[in-house]
């Protein structure tokens, strides 16, 4: 029952015009910042633990920000259980679309993703790719709910939601039935204890990250390609893919995930609003501290 008043509730506000979208963000900031504080410290403490070199002005105008942000991305996760795909193209643009079409044509790849800018308008992507299946890697949530909504509204536009663990049959699956397909991970969440296999620096602090992704890409011989995204107004994005691991060339472990990283960090360096800073991205310690 509370899956239909959900996504009831959210197919009605999906529908209204974008300026009411834009006034709800607005109510939204002021309701989980100013009175909430929704993880305000969470926030200070990796703003300040990873740009040491800015001032407390500037932080705080990058968590405001952040902030605002953060309401645009609730409004884009109500918005898609009714947006339109000609509405959606509208406010999420892949611009070199073609281009990797193109490279990756009966090949299946890896889109490297981040939680930047938006994701859940990134399911746009099956509106434009046209010959493969694709798939978006999640965690499945603890609420059957509230992961029965996602699963709906993110598979809307031709991309299937999958578990992590099935992510290896499903490209033996598709390769047997002679079909491509397209993974897209989110690749910077924060591993459980057991999973951590190494670490890296990032953003001036040593950080585990997944190699589940690496790991996929050299067993299939799969190209990775590090999606940037730009976000050019309030709900409204651009985005565009660059490779970063063309599926045969001979690397080093830990090299692809060295190139993700590096990409991730620049395009936060440039725009640090848009990545989750209310994340605890930080939260296990790096065994060699001391």
């Amino acid at each position: 029952m509370s899956y239909y008043f959900i996504y009831s509730i959210s197919w009605l506000i999906g529908k209204l015009p974008y300026k009411v979208h834009r006034t709800i963000s607005s109510l939204t900031y002021f309701a989980i910042y100013k009175v909430a504080k929704y993880r305000v410290s969470v926030v200070r403490n990796n703003l300040r633990n990873s740009f040491k070199d800015k001032s407390e002005e500037e932080l705080l105008d990058i968590e405001q920000k952040f902030y605002h942000h953060l309401a645009d991305v609730f409004v884009e996760t109500i918005i898609m259980a009714s947006i339109s795909a000609k509405q959606l193209k509208t406010q999420m643009e892949f611009i070199n679309a073609e281009q990797i079409e193109k490279f990756t044509k009966g090949k299946a790849w890896i889109s490297a993703m981040a939680h930047y800018g938006t994701w859940e308008l990134t399911t746009s992507w099956g509106l434009y790719n046209t010959h493969d299946k694709v798939y978006a890697v999640y965690r499945p949530l603890h609420s059957k709910s509230v992961d029965k909504y996602y699963r709906k509204t993110r598979s809307r536009f031709g991309v299937e939601p999958l578990a992590m663990e099935e992510v290896g049959r499903k490209i033996i699956r598709n390769r047997q039935k002679n079909q491509q397909v397209t993974i897209a991970m989110i690749a910077d969440q924060t591993p459980p204890p057991s999973m951590i296999m190494n670490w890296y620096p990032f953003l001036g602090q040593m950080t585990p990250f997944f190699n589940g992704m690496e790991k996929l890409a050299l067993k299939f011989k799969m190209p990775v390609a590090f999606l940037h995204i730009d976000k050019f107004d309030k709900q409204r994005y651009k985005a565009w893919f660059e490779v970063i691991y063309d599926g045969e060339e001979s690397v080093e472990s830990g090299e692809i995930t060295k190139r993700y990283i590096e990409k991730l960090e620049q395009m936060i360096t440039k725009r640090p609003e848009l990545w989750m800073w209310s994340h605890r991205r930080w939260k296990h310690k790096y065994p060699h501290d001391n």
